[in-house]
């Protein structure tokens, strides 16, 4: 690991995953497809003019459709690699946007407590060793009533060998949708069966990347009848509460 990085347990991406990221694929079938899912999941108004922070943001693909879909007054980026956030910045530039950008660890958040009105994070968490204290560090920097918009693939999708080949990952936490919920809860936030979304969507096919079901040889099975590689939630921290 490269001691650029500003966390000791950063997990260095492959030169294929780097790329995907600046990809259209990447922005065009996950990162707008899991905004507009995630917009779609709140059953309360939606904050206006938010302090919105991207935990992971990566190259600054999200910024965009962040501004498009929420209009917040501020957008944060945080990113624990510095080479990244140099191209976030490079990615702001081209579309004209004002973003503030930190260099951090997800675990060691440096920004204030109370002070975002929605929180980001996408195809980060299973990046994270310390998931637990991320998942704190979310909730402190959140206002009362502020909201986590989370969306993950599961180790049933990190796990196949044709993820483990192209990226890398630390393989010790990955977690099913299932248990990812439960942290979620278990920290404080609340959300309900119509605030998440198990989507499954031809790129996070286990196996085949939908290949079969394409060509009419399978069908897709229901919910509850497949192992989730994917989950969208949007929790909200409580109005008067403090993490258990």
């Amino acid at each position: 690991m490269s001691s650029q990085y500003l966390s000791k347990h950063y997990v260095e991406e492959t030169r294929f995953g780097l790329w995907f990221l600046r990809s259209r694929t990447w922005q065009h079938y996950v990162l707008r497809v899991a905004i507009d899912d995630l917009r779609g999941l709140f059953t309360e108004p939606v904050p206006q003019a938010p302090v919105l922070l991207d935990a992971g943001c990566g190259q600054g693909k999200s910024f965009a459709y962040l501004q498009q879909v929420f209009a917040p007054e501020r957008l944060i980026g945080l990113d624990a690699d510095p080479h990244s956030l140099d191209q976030s910045q490079a990615e702001a530039a081209r579309q004209g946007l004002a973003i503030e950008l930190i260099g951090s660890d997800c675990a060691t958040l440096q920004v204030p407590d109370a002070s975002v009105d929605i929180l980001f994070c996408h195809q980060t968490f299973h990046h994270l060793v310390e998931q637990d204290r991320a998942l704190a560090e979310f909730y402190r920097v959140l206002k009362p009533g502020g909201y986590l918009l989370f969306a993950e693939s599961t180790e049933a999708y990190i796990d196949t060998w044709v993820i483990r080949w192209l990226f890398r990952h630390p393989m010790q936490v990955q977690k099913s949708a299932a248990a990812y919920l439960a942290m979620i809860r278990e920290q404080g936030f609340e959300f309900g069966p119509q605030n998440v979304s198990y989507p499954y969507l031809w790129w996070s096919r286990a196996t085949d990347f939908g290949l079969l079901e394409r060509l009419g040889l399978r069908k897709a099975p229901p919910v509850g009848q497949r192992e989730e590689t994917l989950v969208n939630c949007v929790a909200r921290k409580p109005l008067a509460s403090s993490a258990p």
